[in-house]
């Protein structure tokens, strides 16, 4: 049995963690800010060596992105100096971290390829810097550690875009949605069954590194939002096409941010559900829940 602590465990990737590990010899410790303050460098070692944990699986971070730009100091708290805590907190108790990053350390080259792991990180913002230094304080550690990039987050918890757009297109008779920006929906029960079967199967030791996962496929915001009506049942709602120039940001999100899932699916021998797929099963969740 093995100690596997779970920051964050509040948001959307950390509330799917404690679906999928409910049958777990393991013992999973949940903590949100509440029991765990993880720019406290103190309590996070404190935590770490007091409860013997092996794996720490980090689902805590500053995820405003437009907000981010106004609040940059307590965005590098949590996505760089917390992150730095944790990395040595585990490496100090020999274990392991599993870290979740994000597709927005990309973004200001306009590529057109999927991303891989080795490419340069070139974020456009607060929100992305701050992330990538996260990743760089794992590196600069020396911790072992599995990074995972992900992107578009979706699930049955908390806020998010899939939530958001299933509201808007019940009671807008016409909506606009960006088709210029392009990359893969997440569902996070899927992120969070592939980081639980890792971790259970014990595939940590020897796979350390940075790996991308998204679901598979490709859609723009408005294809997503398309399919989000569609499959809700929402047809009311008349949804077109925008440039992202008609919705001005304080941030210039990633035009093209598709992830490279081959190296994760090589090395861990696990199939990545579709996106269409996945969105499918996360809205028939949410009708089944308010029935």
């Amino acid at each position: 049995m093995m100690n596997i602590l779970v920051t964050g465990a509040n948001g959307q990737l950390g509330c799917c963690l404690r679906d999928v590990a409910g049958g777990s010899s393991d013992n999973y410790i949940f903590t949100d800010v509440a029991e765990l303050d993880v720019t406290d460098r103190d309590s996070v070692v404190e935590m770490v060596v007091d409860n013997d944990v092996e794996v720490v699986i980090n689902c805590a971070a500053y995820t405003n992105v437009d907000k981010a730009e106004d609040d940059a100091e307590l965005a590098e708290a949590l996505n760089a100096d917390a992150v730095r805590n944790l990395a040595e907190a585990v490496k100090y108790n020999v274990g392991t971290l599993i870290h979740i990053s994000t597709d927005y350390v990309f973004g200001k080259e306009p590529y057109n390829v999927p991303c891989r792991e080795d490419q340069k990180g070139t974020p456009t913002g607060v929100y992305g810097m701050t992330k990538l230094r996260g990743e760089q304080a794992i590196t600069e550690s020396g911790a072992k550690s599995l990074i995972f990039r992900t992107a578009w987050l979706y699930s049955e918890y908390g806020k998010n875009f899939v939530k958001t757009m299933l509201d808007l297109t019940s009671v807008k008779p016409e909506l606009k949605v960006v088709f210029d920006q392009v990359g893969t929906p997440t569902y996070a029960r899927d992120l969070a069954e592939a980081i639980f079967s890792i971790v259970e199967n014990r595939r940590l030791n020897g796979n350390e590194g940075v790996y991308h996962y998204s679901n598979e496929g490709v859609c723009s915001w408005y294809d997503f939002t398309k399919m989000i009506a569609e499959y809700s049942g929402n047809t009311g709602c008349d949804i077109q096409p925008c440039h992202s120039s008609e919705f001005p940001s304080k941030v210039i999100r990633p035009s093209y941010s598709v992830l490279d899932k081959t190296k994760f699916k090589e090395t861990f021998g696990q199939t990545v559900p579709y996106w269409t797929d996945s969105l499918r099963k996360c809205i028939n969740n949410l009708k089944s829940n308010e029935a």
